[in-house]
């Protein structure tokens, strides 16, 4: 069931974003032979939002996210995982926060037109709710599994020198690939 939502999610996200590029590309166009075509940009905007939040999903599924780990890396790992736990509750209780602001900005919105497109700007402030609620699952999710298997919740697990990576995207060479870094593996800047 976690790789069919993956890949929705990897299929919409190329959805999203391949429209943002041609909403911006016919409002390019339109505008270089002087009959420009606002709404475009209008919903280039709005597809973005939501592409943001497609991304950041992706990312923490992958626990791709970027963070500065150069002295947590250096923690033993009881430190680094207590540490981890604790930004775990710190984060929820920030999308938490973000979700109720942005369903009320929602419901704000759900009476402005945005821009020339003429749909309701509730459309575009409910990527915040609907992707902070996406992002809270995820991370619970993350959780649970390193309260109940042991593990860290933001950073991918480490692997021992040599360990070849088996986990690569279809289309993505793995991290161990000619041109991906040490062949050995990828380090954190903590490990460095």
């Amino acid at each position: 069931m976690s790789a069919v939502l993956a890949r929705i999610e990897d299929v919409i996200g190329r959805l999203l974003l391949a429209a943002v590029v041609v909403l911006v590309f016919i409002g390019a166009v339109s505008r270089s032979v002087n009959h420009p075509i606002i709404w475009s940009v209008d919903m280039a905007q709005a597809v973005f939002v939501w592409l943001c939040f497609f991304g950041a999903m992706r990312a923490m599924r992958a626990k791709a996210h970027i963070g500065v780990d150069y002295f947590v890396a250096k923690l033993p790992p009881a430190a680094r995982r207590a540490i981890e736990l604790c930004l775990a509750v710190l984060a929820l209780a920030f999308l938490a926060t973000m979700g109720w602001f942005g369903i009320q900005l929602t419901i704000l919105n759900s009476m402005r037109i945005f821009g020339d497109s003429g749909i309701s700007y509730a459309w575009v402030t409910a990527a915040v709710p609907a992707g902070c609620l996406a992002l809270g699952l995820m991370l619970l999710v993350h959780l649970f599994r390193a309260l109940r298997f042991g593990g860290l919740v933001f950073s991918p697990e480490p692997r021992p020198l040599g360990e070849a990576d088996t986990t690569a995207s279809p289309g993505n060479a793995p991290a161990d690939a000619p041109g991906h870094g040490d062949a050995r593996t990828v380090r954190s800047a903590g490990e460095l």
